[in-house]
């Protein structure tokens, strides 16, 4: 009766089959999934309905009508509530298995009571939170113990270390904390301890070494601290240790070399140093070698090339030098060999032919030099090889011209010669770098065969012939740059089909012919420079339509014709509009003047006629402006760049500028007089002179004399005040005020400090809080006393409710500082760090967090004249207040040390955070800024920042594992899919294909209004 209760409380039971002989009047024991005892009295022994689609409450089931029940697997269903703490009355239970489902709350003390729990305690891929209960400890006779990949938290119990007889423990992927209690080490049994992807700190126990019977040992993904313990040389059963991803230091023990049956060795990101220990050679079992993200330095151990049974090894990101053993040659079992990031030499050994199994060479980033193996390709496997930034000579290797398998093919920045005329088909690839080598040859429409192509890149080159027309149907490509070579021909017009590209760059090259009017057609055109080459006829205005480009460079062709004046629709033009060079004429188009957020503007050495435009001065991003050699005429327009002295080449070799600038004569706004007028007013100069100068004289030694009665008065603090430029907000504020509140910057007033400055607390007269940011970039970037000021109007305009208020500055050429609102909590970075105050920011909270910054970023992007790219989103800049409200700062700062860089890839933001793109373009743009919010929001519902979601590619893996790991320390008081919501703004946000993110109008409207029926594409749609 309390089965077929269950089945009636159970969704949809009637339509789950393997229920079906669960009926009335029936025997139980011939039930699907049900057991009975052998002998009389007949009882229920067994439930065992593994992945049977059951969706309901385990709480339904009535334990105690089944009190001789020892076996439960009800694991890869859909059971929803909590764990009953009646299960615990089950006294004759020795298996349980409730893995994979939906259960939530916490477990239950009351399975401590279960002494003859013995074989499996699994309850694993749930929802449960909580501490893990030290009753736990009563199993004395339990062997096996699964609680992974749940949202617990609290320390791992000392009374585990009561369980003698386990053999697999497995605690990971929740938010356990605390350190590895020395409890742990009685339990000599044990084979298995999963303790990673946590928060776990501390040393890692030396007393881990008396586990001898430890074959796999995964403490990767944690907090821990301090070395490797030389006891784990104890561990000779051992054949797996995973400590990646932790904070270890120190040597790596010559004695691990005694772990001869050890088939994983994975230490990558950790602070490792000192050489690579020649003992490793003895582990002639190891399958995997990951060592990368450390400090390792010296050579690679040729005692490396016994390790014959290796699959993959990875040594990349370290400061590894000399030579590439010749012993690597031994490795035939080699798929994946990743060397980069180092300081290797010499050449590669020519033995690397054996390795046939490659599927991953990745060599760049070194000093390697020589030939190329021949027949690298040889096996037919190999997908991804990347020598770029190297010192490789020789010949292009026949094998890699038709390598069938590639998917990635880098020789950049190489002496790499050889014809490309024979490169391909490659059917896999997506993407190639060829830069800076020695190729020549044509391109073979061989390219076109590559379908999955997101990028090539063939740019200083010797390459000849025409750009195939056949490119044309590589719909998929992002990337086209072929800049520096000896193309000819016509542009083919079919390239305008390519509406995916976001990169196009055709310059210094030999083409000739028009522009096609159908590079109109690629909207997401970002970066497009065609200049350097013999193109004629004028500029199609279907150009307009390309409104994303933010990079537009043209100059040194022979275009001629009239400026369209649908260029200035392009009001996302950011670094450069340069059209100098050519033979344009007619005059300049007024609607240029829409481009406020153009820096860089060349229209020189053409025929211009006319005016300059009045609406130049709405250009307020712009700091260069070069309209020498042309026929304009007239006066310059009002503004900041019209009326530098420094600036007067800009507008040298024209008809008839004028203005009031050095170079240029004075504009009249009268004829000339006559010769009568110009007699009376010499005789009125005459008489007026004298007495002018008489009068200027007499009032000069009254001031002097005023002057000398005064001096005693000053004080040194008014001197002081002359030399800096305050601004007052409230008309108070002063240089004094702020070094007195500071006591002159004393270091017990600082509160935080950054790659820009360091930013001090003040309290200044009226008990008015202010934050100082004292900035400190090098005496070089200090010097532009105009452009500081310039960019201080920008930003004061700046008013939001989420964005930290700007009061004032101070400015001086060798002493500037920022005055910004105190926001008293901190960064949103602190509070996650800490335990107790991050319990306060529940849910609600943290996503009216995710609104704040998404509002306030909305309003730089989309509200603001010209728009404001913040460039560092992170958690550290996103400051909240006592109530959790959340305030963005540091929006201006990367502006106002280098307003007129052209050039933002040191600048563009704080790894981690930066996007995929700007490691081969150095153009920043709001999209820069949605990727990082998509990191920060994953770093709100994680509670951490999302370290171990980035090496997954699959977008449905990351989701889930993103889900599985929300922070726990709040309790769950939001819905579950506005949770998921945050979760999947989150990763299209961090989409690799700037196009493919949403704008941040389209994120803050859906986090506003939340409608069900949005839906963000799926990778595949990008």
């Amino acid at each position: 009766m309390a089965l077929l209760q269950w089945k009636s409380s159970l969704r949809r039971s009637s339509s789950v089959p393997v229920l079906n002989s669960w009926q009335n009047h029936t025997t139980p024991c011939n039930w699907t999934g049900i057991e009975c005892s052998h002998n009389a009295p007949l009882v229920v022994t067994t439930i065992s309905l593994p992945n049977s689609s059951i969706s309901g409450r385990l709480g339904e089931l009535n334990f105690s009508a089944l009190p001789f029940l020892n076996y439960i697997d009800l694991s890869s269903n859909s059971l929803i509530g909590e764990i009953p703490p009646s299960i615990g009355t089950l006294s004759a239970l020795s298996y349980l298995d409730l893995t994979d489902n939906m259960l939530h709350g916490r477990i239950p003390s009351e399975i401590g009571d279960m002494r003859s729990l013995s074989q499996y305690l699994g309850l694993s891929l749930n929802n449960l939170t909580g501490h893990i209960p030290p009753s736990l400890g009563n199993l004395t006779m339990l062997m096996d113990i699964s609680i992974h990949l749940n949202d617990l938290v609290g320390p791992i119990p000392e009374e585990l270390g009561k369980l003698t007889n386990l053999v697999n423990l497995e605690l990971s992927g929740t938010s356990l904390s605390g350190q590895i209690p020395t409890s742990i080490s009685n339990l000599t049994k044990l084979r298995l301890l999963y303790l990673h992807s946590n928060q776990l700190s501390g040393p890692i126990p030396p007393s881990l070494g008396n586990l001898k019977e430890m074959q796999d040992l995964e403490l990767a993904n944690n907090h821990f601290t301090g070395g490797i313990p030389i006891s784990f040389c104890n561990l000779t059963q051992l054949n797996i240790l995973y400590l990646a991803m932790n904070q270890l230091t120190g040597y790596v023990p010559q004695e691990i070399g005694w772990l001869s049956n050890l088939t994983s060795l994975v230490l990558y990101t950790n602070q490792l140093r000192g050489p690579i220990p020649a003992s490793i050679g003895n582990l002639t079992r190891l399958n995997y070698l990951y060592l990368y993200e450390n400090q390792f330095m010296g050579f690679i151990p040729d005692e490396i090339g016994n390790l014959v049974n290796l699959e993959a090894m990875f040594i990349a990101d370290n400061q590894i030098s000399g030579s590439i053993p010749a012993t690597f040659s031994n490795l035939t079992s080699m798929r994946r060999l990743s060397l980069f990031d180092n300081t290797l030499s010499g050449p590669l050994p020519q033995e690397f032919e054996n390795l046939t199994g490659l599927v991953e060479l990745s060599l760049f980033n070194n000093s390697l030099s020589g030939n190329l193996p021949s027949e690298i390709c040889k096996g037919g496997q190999l997908e991804t090889f990347n020598v770029a930034n190297n010192m490789f000579t020789g010949r292009v290797p026949r094998s890699l011209k038709t390598c069938k398998s590639l998917k990635s093919l880098h020789l950049a920045y190489n002496q790499i010669t050889g014809d490309i005329s024979d490169f391909g088909p490659y059917p896999q690839l997506i993407d190639a770098n060829l830069e800076e080598n020695n190729l020549y040859g044509e391109l073979s429409k061989n390219w076109a065969e590559s379908t999955n192509l997101n990028s090539l890149a063939l740019a200083r080159n010797m390459i000849t012939g025409a750009l195939p027309p056949e490119l044309s149907r590589l719909i998929r490509l992002e990337i086209l740059v072929v800049h520096t070579n000896n193309l000819t021909g016509e542009i083919p017009p079919g390239i305008g089909n390519l509406t995916n590209l976001y990169m196009l760059t055709l310059a210094r090259n030999k083409f000739i012919g028009h522009i096609p009017s159908e590079f109109g057609r690629m909207r997401g055109l970002q970066h497009l420079d065609i200049s350097s080459n013999k193109l004629s006829g004028s500029i199609p205005p279907e150009l307009g339509n390309c409104t994303k480009l933010i990079y537009f460079n043209i100059n040194g062709n022979n275009l001629s014709g009239g400026f369209p004046v649908t260029i200035g629709n392009l009001v996302n033009l950011q670094i450069k509009l340069d059209a100098s060079n050519n033979k344009f004429t007619g005059g300049i188009p007024a609607q240029l003047g829409n481009l406020a957020m153009l820096e860089l503007l060349n229209l020189s050495h053409n025929q211009f006629n006319g005016n300059i435009p009045s609406s130049f001065a709405n250009m307020v991003s712009l700091s260069t402006l070069d309209l020498s050699y042309n026929n304009l005429e007239g006066p310059l327009p009002t503004g900041r760049l019209f009326g530098n002295a420094s600036t007067s080449s800009w507008f040298l070799h024209n008809k008839g500028l004028c203005g009031n600038m050095s170079g240029l004569p004075p504009c009249y706004s009268a004829p000339k007089l006559d010769h009568h007028k110009r007699n009376f007013h010499n005789l009125a100069l005459a008489i007026s002179l004298p007495t002018c100068i008489a009068l200027i004289l007499a009032t000069f030694i009254v001031i002097m004399a005023f002057h000398r009665r005064k001096t005693s008065q000053q004080t040194t603090a008014i001197q002081r005040r002359d030399v800096f430029s305050v601004w007052n907000f409230d008309g108070k504020l002063a240089f004094e005020d702020i070094t007195s509140a500071t006591e002159d910057f004393n270091e017990r007033h600082i509160i935080g400090a950054g790659g820009y400055g360091t930013v001090f607390k003040a309290q200044l007269q009226g008990g008015r809080l202010v934050a100082v940011k004292k900035l400190h970039p090098t005496e070089a970037e200090m010097t532009d006393e105009k452009m500081f000021l310039n960019e201080i109007e920008v930003l004061m305009k700046i008013r939001h409710r989420s964005i930290v208020k700007l009061y004032g500055y101070c400015s001086h050429p060798h002493y500037k500082f920022l005055v910004y609102d105190y926001i008293d909590r901190g960064s949103l970075h602190v509070t996650l760090e800490n335990e107790e105050v991050a319990k306060e920011l529940d849910w609600p909270k943290r996503a009216a967090i995710v609104r704040d910054v998404a509002q306030a970023i909305y309003y730089l992007h989309h509200e603001c004249n010209p728009p404001i790219i913040h460039r560092d989103i992170t958690s550290n800049n996103i400051l909240l207040d006592s109530a959790f409200k959340a305030y963005v700062s540091d929006f201006g700062t990367s502006r106002i040390l280098k307003p007129d860089s052209s050039n933002w890839s040191e600048l563009a933001g704080t790894y981690g955070y930066i996007a995929p793109e700007l490691s081969y373009t150095s153009v920043v743009t709001t999209k820069c800024d949605v990727y990082s919010f998509g990191v920060v929001v994953l770093e709100i519902v994680m509670g951490r920042y999302p370290r171990e979601l980035q090496s997954i590619t699959s977008a449905g893996q990351r989701e889930k594992l993103a889900l599985d790991n929300l922070d726990q320390r709040p309790l769950l008081s939001m819905m579950e899919e506005d949770i998921a919501l945050l979760v999947k703004v989150a990763f299209a946000c961090q989409q690799t294909s700037p196009q493919a993110r949403p704008t941040m109008k389209d994120v803050y409207h859906i986090l506003m209004h939340h409608p069900s029926s949005y839906c963000f594409p799926t990778t595949s749609e990008f």
